[in-house]
């Protein structure tokens, strides 16, 4: 294990499992009630519950660290939020976490940096939100940068169970967490038992044909017409495996998946760091590689987009150049 960041990992992991039990705590009281009538509230809490708990902990140990988040409090601090700021105090209290609507509103808010800094974390406090809601994966995923480079990334993904598949609710699993520290390997852990990592890698596929793909469940999020194009142009015959959130980069990085594609949507549009910091350090300390569409390494010195890059091809490693060369075939049918 890197020393130079030991303590950075420490702190992540810890702050990451907390934020897992409270997410996983308002999930799973939802209800088909809640569902039927698109009620995006649990979740809503939940991501600020989730923020709050994390930038308080990152808050403690390293007070000079900007954190670049997804969320702000403005919209709590107004009159008729208070019975929400409630529900969250509430949700805090469940894991022995006693606070006031300025703290929680002053610990959201220090997730609010901008700019470019040359170290820095960032966090996406529930990736996954309609996974959330329908009760299948999301994830909590904080990384730190330093110098323009992923350094630490932790995913939790309180629905993926550490042997593989979906946690059932009538499961104690809870869940997986994964993490990485650059030129340390990547690994998971179960949240119950923290002393007991596995080291994971790809899994080593030299036949394109015998990959599986993985993509995201909203067709939103990604292409899948051309992704569809591009699994037939490879002779890839197995189904894709569709899953929300950063759980697709813990996917292949376990060997789950051998590809996962996010292909751009619209013209100009670029991701967020957030949306990929934890995952792509995971992959690439488990041997995969991580691109854009053209081939480019992503680059997180531009504030809060990746504001250089075009989506995002991540592989296992030896298919990765197969890959590329199918997104560009394919572009244009698509």
């Amino acid at each position: 294990m890197s020393e130079s960041f030991e303590r950075e990992r420490q702190v992540a992991i810890q702050a990451v499992r907390w934020a897992m039990d409270v997410c996983r705590n308002v999930q799973f009281a939802i209800t088909d009630e809640v569902l039927q009538k698109e009620d995006r509230s649990p979740v809503t809490i939940a991501d600020f519950a989730s923020q709050a708990l994390i930038c308080r902990e990152l808050d403690s140990a390293f007070p000079e660290d900007p954190i670049i988040g997804e969320e702000d409090a403005a919209s709590l601090r107004t009159p008729e939020q208070a019975p929400f700021l409630e529900r969250i105090i509430q949700e805090l209290s469940g894991i022995g976490l006693s606070a006031t609507p300025e703290q929680i509103c002053g610990w959201i808010d220090r997730g609010c940096a901008q700019g470019t800094h040359e170290r820095f974390w960032t966090l996406d406090p529930i990736d996954g939100t309609k996974g959330f809601l329908r009760g299948e994966q999301y994830a909590i995923s904080l990384a730190l940068l330093v110098g323009g480079q992923i350094q630490v990334a932790v995913l939790g993904c309180p629905n993926l169970a550490p042997d593989g598949g979906q946690v059932s609710r009538d499961q104690s699993s809870r869940g997986s967490l994964f993490y990485a520290v650059r030129g340390a390997g990547a690994w998971v852990v179960s949240p119950d038992n923290l002393e007991s990592p596995k080291r994971i890698r790809v899994r080593d596929v030299q036949d394109v044909t015998e990959a599986r793909v993985c993509e995201s469940v909203e067709s939103g999020h990604t292409s899948q017409s051309q992704s569809g194009l591009m699994a037939e142009r490879l002779g890839i015959q197995l189904s894709p495996l569709r899953m929300d959130s950063q759980a697709k980069y813990a996917s292949v990085a376990r060997g789950e998946a051998e590809i996962y594609l996010r292909l751009p949507t619209r013209k100009g549009y670029r991701e967020k760091i957030w949306d990929h910091a934890g995952g792509v350090l995971l992959v690439e300390e488990a041997g995969g590689k991580v691109t854009d569409v053209r081939g480019r390494e992503l680059d997180f010195t531009h504030g809060d987009q990746l504001k250089l890059n075009e989506g995002v091809i991540v592989t296992n490693g030896p298919l990765h150049s197969a890959v590329l060369a199918a997104y560009e075939e394919t572009e244009k049918k698509s």
